[in-house]
């Protein structure tokens, strides 16, 4: 994630909502897919965001991974932190509220991270650090709904995304399977089961700190309690109202680059819920290959890029394994002091 200055909120009025989208539109033959592709040019041009519909995830998929997270939330403390992602070296498992950081200031949620179930990756001396970012994930033994319903939700979600790029590509006159390649069976995606527990300790309602995402795709299942904000084009945050059945989609700062700018990643935070309320959300991100080198996108528009937002503080690498270590690293330090002292990003 890039770090970002917070601005100032403003409600939302209703010509800011972000756009609907219907995914189902692509098989309902060429005039619906026309229509498809000229909205999901639109919203990832000028917004970046959208809330996505009519991807074909049911009900009974969704509640159970919903009520497996839950259970998990519910757990004594004490069996979530049996689970304490200090003990990975890989970034994997249970993080308590206020140990993750986003721009240097803590973000007041706990949340579990899963990746694919891979065995670990102890890089070599001339192996990128990145390696160690692939391993084995960790699971309360008490619940084993919840690593069925976890790994089937990334199995799930990633045909969606794969979908959506296609269709998204194809929206901008690129061609569909361009980033196939960097994808596969060796993709790196991420699934985080988050509980934002009532409002910030230290009053600054920073449930997660103002961001940019930095894969490719992510699809964030959110409940009705809301929070989420996203930054517009006149510089404020606005709310995102929770939409049944929606995934609320953003692009991240790989397509910004891929596209030289003219696709956007879009700065968004959460804000805390009120001290009374708990508020879960399942973002899942959809990343490549730890050593994919992103190419550049051929594709008509690309005379019309603006050029990629650059943060001095925040460069990006060609090798995406390299970011993802980079934003691991600042958001756990405790992590990044028990396991990797001595780690350093490229320069």
């Amino acid at each position: 994630m890039t770090n970002v200055t917070p601005l100032a909120t403003t409600p939302a009025p209703a010509y800011r909502q972000l756009p609907i989208i219907d995914l189902s539109a692509a098989d309902r033959g060429p005039q619906a897919r026309a229509l498809l592709h000229a909205q999901l040019h639109a919203a990832a041009h000028d917004v970046g965001f959208f809330q996505l519909v009519g991807h074909g995830v049911g009900e009974r998929e969704t509640q159970a991974l919903t009520s497996a997270m839950r259970a998990f939330f519910a757990l004594p403390e004490d069996r979530r932190l049996a689970l304490d992602n200090v003990n990975s070296p890989h970034f994997r498992g249970y993080t308590r509220t206020g140990d993750e950081r986003t721009g240097g200031r803590q973000d007041w949620r706990d949340q579990l991270d899963i990746g694919a179930e891979r065995p670990a990756r102890r890089p070599g001396p001339d192996e990128p650090a990145y390696w160690w970012l692939q391993g084995p994930n960790q699971w309360p033994a008490e619940l084993p709904e919840l690593r069925t319903a976890a790994l089937a939700w990334i199995d799930r979600l990633g045909g969606v995304a794969e979908k959506l790029l296609h269709e998204l590509l194809a929206s901008i006159g690129a061609p569909a399977g361009f980033y196939d390649p960097v994808f596969g069976e060796r993709a790196h995606p991420h699934l985080k089961l988050v509980r934002y527990p009532g409002s910030a300790g230290d009053g600054s309602g920073q449930g997660v700190g103002a961001h940019k995402d930095y894969g490719f795709l992510t699809l964030l299942l959110q409940d009705e309690v809301g929070g989420l904000q996203v930054q517009r084009e006149d510089g404020a945050f606005h709310d995102v109202p929770p939409l049944p059945g929606a995934f609320v989609v953003n692009l991240g700062e790989l397509l910004e680059v891929a596209t030289d700018g003219y696709l956007v990643a879009t700065n968004h935070r959460v804000v805390s819920p009120p001290s009374a309320v708990e508020r879960f959300s399942v973002p899942f991100f959809y990343n490549p290959r730890l050593d994919a080198r992103v190419e550049r996108l051929p594709f008509p528009h690309a005379s019309a890029a603006p050029g990629v937002t650059d943060d001095p503080a925040n460069p990006l690498f060609a090798e995406y394994g390299f970011n993802e270590l980079k934003g691991k690293l600042r958001a756990h330090p405790l992590v990044a002091e028990r396991h990797h002292a001595g780690l350093l990003s490229p320069a």
